[in-house]
């Protein structure tokens, strides 16, 4: 067990980190949507229907989505791009695919490798792109969940005001959907691009984000 956790620490961290943040947000949630209905002259609800609520759906979802997208942009756009000085970018004559010796992949491929790696053709494709399809694909999944859910509970707010209901599509164009997409947008894009600038010149030691605290601004693609 302590072998396991030891080896394992960084994503159980996270993991734990992750599951304590949205129990908080469901008990911060909960209490903020009953002052709200308490003020319009209603019922307050209780925990296990403000879980299963749009309300709590969307705060959920526009979050992961935001941060899919970061990831997914980061992992894609860092084949191509670089950063003189930056340990988050590869070294200034490493842009692109790069061949299939420094991939390790095809006839390079160890014989640890991933038996896809190994392969050739489509599966060869596919696997080295994985990553990226991934994230982009759970970007896609949240983004649409942030949207349905973001029609129910909008909705449910017109009902309340006595207004007309909207479609998804009329949501999905709506000024309340691009507010609160944009507004986690613009964050994520910031934090990173904080993090690819101010790791030309901060150190942290001993961690992979951070050059050695020794190493020249200028070095690039080099981790600590």
């Amino acid at each position: 067990m302590r072998r396991f956790l030891r080896e394992n620490g960084l994503s159980l961290a996270f993991g734990v980190g992750f599951l304590l943040a949205l129990l908080g947000q469901a008990i911060a949630g909960h209490a903020d949507f009953n002052n709200r209905l308490v003020s319009d002259g209603m019922a307050p609800i209780g925990i296990g229907a403000y879980l299963t609520s749009s309300d709590f759906a969307v705060d959920v979802t526009e979050n992961w989505q935001s941060e899919y997208l970061q990831f997914f942009l980061y992992v894609f756009v860092t084949v191509w791009l670089l950063q003189r000085g930056s340990p988050e970018s590869k070294e200034l004559d490493r842009a692109g695919p790069e061949s299939d010796r420094d991939q390790l992949v095809g006839a390079y491929a160890p014989g640890s490798a991933p038996r896809w790696a190994r392969v050739g053709g489509w599966r060869q494709a596919l696997y080295s792109r994985s990553l990226g399809l991934v994230m982009g694909a759970l970007f896609l999944l949240s983004w649409l969940a942030q949207s349905v859910a973001g029609t129910a509970a909008y909705n449910e707010e017109q009902l309340r005001d006595l207004q007309a209901p909207v479609t998804w599509a009329q949501y999905v164009a709506s000024a309340d959907f691009w507010n609160r997409t944009l507004q986690n947008w613009q964050s994520e894009l910031l934090a990173v691009a904080s993090m690819v600038v101010l790791s030309i010149y901060l150190r942290q030691r001993g961690s992979p984000e951070s050059k050695p605290v020794g190493a020249a601004h200028t070095a690039t693609g080099v981790e600590g």
